[in-house]
């Protein structure tokens, strides 16, 4: 069992980050931001995130357990058949990483290679089925293993996302197919969440709310125009754009949503972009 399914099994307060393979093969630079993490449960490795080519995620979390740093392995549909995913995850397993995050990813045309041809053979509910099929012994058309896998998988949301109704009855999907915990997209107000955590009281799930360090108004802008499923509301973008230090106003919003997560869920997972220098600051 990994630390991180150990702590949320004990109902501690667990905190994630992220980080993202180098474009090339110069891994040290990414290594040494992981190195600073402080007050970090486990790492997201992200897999060729918003659709733009970066080294296998594997690779670098295999690299971080060499570190004694904890891995969430994270896996999209978009790039890879059946077959594809399913030999990753027999890799990710004989290699020991344990912690999942099933994905459908964004679609190719908002990446670095639009004309890319995006796979989706299964989605992610359905790889969530896969990823306990694994592990009970055979593959999805049916063989056995020579060696069952032991995962701890997880799955995305948004909270924000309407109509609700229809966005949690994927929720309740998830769920049924073995997700053990979610971890939100960027959530900004502390009602969307609350009322996310209500329905989510008779699935007994873990829930890590997704807090995103903000820099700006003109990059909350550009995350409401280009980047799928964020928004931020318009009065936050307000904020800072009549702060006198906008980058300090960001850190108390990512500050203010930490604290509501408290009071809410089960952790957060720290979205810095470049800043993993400040999230003492942000869980202080």
């Amino acid at each position: 069992m990994s630390d991180f399914s150990r702590q949320l099994a004990a109902g501690a307060f667990v905190v994630t980050a992220e980080i993202a393979p180098p474009k090339g093969t110069a891994i040290e630079p990414c290594l040494e931001v992981a190195k600073a993490f402080r007050g970090i449960t486990a790492i997201n490795v992200t897999d060729n995130q918003g659709a733009n080519m970066r080294m296998a995620a594997l690779a670098l979390a295999i690299k971080l357990k060499e570190l004694g740093l904890e891995p969430v392995l994270q896996i999209t549909c978009r790039d890879r058949n059946r077959l594809a995913l399913q030999s990753d995850l027999l890799g990710a397993a004989a290699l020991g990483v344990e912690n999942l995050l099933i994905l459908s990813g964004d679609h190719s045309r908002f990446g670095d290679h639009p004309d890319a041809r995006p796979v989706f053979d299964i989605d992610s509910v359905q790889l969530l089925d896969t990823v306990a099929r694994l592990a009970s012994g055979s593959d999805m058309s049916g063989h056995t293993l020579d060696g069952c896998p032991c995962f701890f998988p997880g799955a995305a949301v948004n909270p924000a996302a309407e109509p609700f109704d229809l966005m949690f009855q994927k929720v309740r999907k998830k769920v049924a197919s073995g997700a053990r915990f979610f971890q939100t997209q960027a959530i900004f107000e502390r009602e969307a969440l609350a009322r996310f955590m209500d329905a989510m009281q008779p699935l007994q799930t873990p829930v890590l709310a997704g807090v995103l360090l903000l820099r700006s108004a003109r990059m909350a802008r550009f995350l409401n125009q280009h980047i799928p499923g964020v928004r931020v509301p318009q009065a936050m973008v307000d904020r800072l754009d009549i702060a006198s230090d906008p980058a300090a106003e960001g850190l108390s919003m990512a500050r203010e949503a930490v604290r509501w997560a408290r009071d809410l869920c089960q952790g957060v997972h720290l979205m810095t972009l470049g800043h993993e220098g400040q999230i003492p600051e942000i869980l202080a």
